[in-house]
């Protein structure tokens, strides 16, 4: 399988971009994998790249989106910081994937069992940990049930799960809030922001 080119870039859609996501990730959960010769990859993007997606993942060791979406090289920009928040640095990165070098999908994709969810949820501090940490918490408050303070920790696997579904679904409206360019090109119908949940056990994505 060849490398994008601007040409095959162009040919994207948004709902084309996620199909195609869908598609590697199910060749993925199903042992199909395109074979690829990556090192003709290599040399194919030595002059441009021409990405049709940008994902924004946890650093989790599980959670490498070139593999669990079956891609090569110069597919995707993927974006990775523990707990897949945005910041100012992450945004202007999104910015240049979308607006400068053409991706067609931003795709916020969280997963279960997340470590620096469950710290979230168990208000850990630990160094600067600490600042990243709050970063998530008002994902954890937003979550309402269970109620009982005793099951609201990281010892309740479904609390932790809610709460990075709930943390994907803050961070998209971050992103469109916070990032003017992005919510013109989706207003637009240039690109579209979607999330996405992947499950450690499973290897399957559940976007929304």
């Amino acid at each position: 399988m060849n490398a994008h080119t601007k040409d095959t870039q162009n040919q994207m859609t948004p709902i084309s971009a996620l199909a195609a996501l869908k598609e590697g990730n199910t060749r993925f959960v199903n042992g199909a994998q395109v074979q690829r010769d990556l090192m003709k990859q290599v040399e194919q993007t030595s002059t441009g790249q021409y990405p049709f997606a940008t994902v924004l993942s946890c650093i989790d060791s599980r959670v490498s989106s070139e593999h669990i979406f079956d891609q090569g090289m110069g597919d995707i920009f993927s974006v990775r910081i523990a707990g897949n928040f945005v910041n100012e640095d992450i945004l202007g990165s999104m910015e240049f994937a979308c607006k400068l070098a053409g991706t067609k999908l931003v795709v916020v994709l969280g997963h279960t069992a997340c470590g620096a969810v469950k710290g979230a949820c168990d208000h850990a501090r630990l160094g600067n940990l600490t600042a990243l940490i709050n970063k998530i918490e008002p994902a954890v408050e937003a979550v309402t049930e269970p109620q009982d303070e005793s099951q609201r920790t990281s010892a309740n696997i479904d609390f932790v799960n809610e709460v990075a579904k709930k943390s994907v679904l803050m961070t998209i409206d971050n992103i469109r809030s916070s990032s003017e360019v992005l919510k013109d090109m989706e207003d637009a119908g240039a690109i579209q922001i979607i999330g996405g949940m992947y499950d450690i056990k499973t290897g399957h994505v559940n976007f929304f």
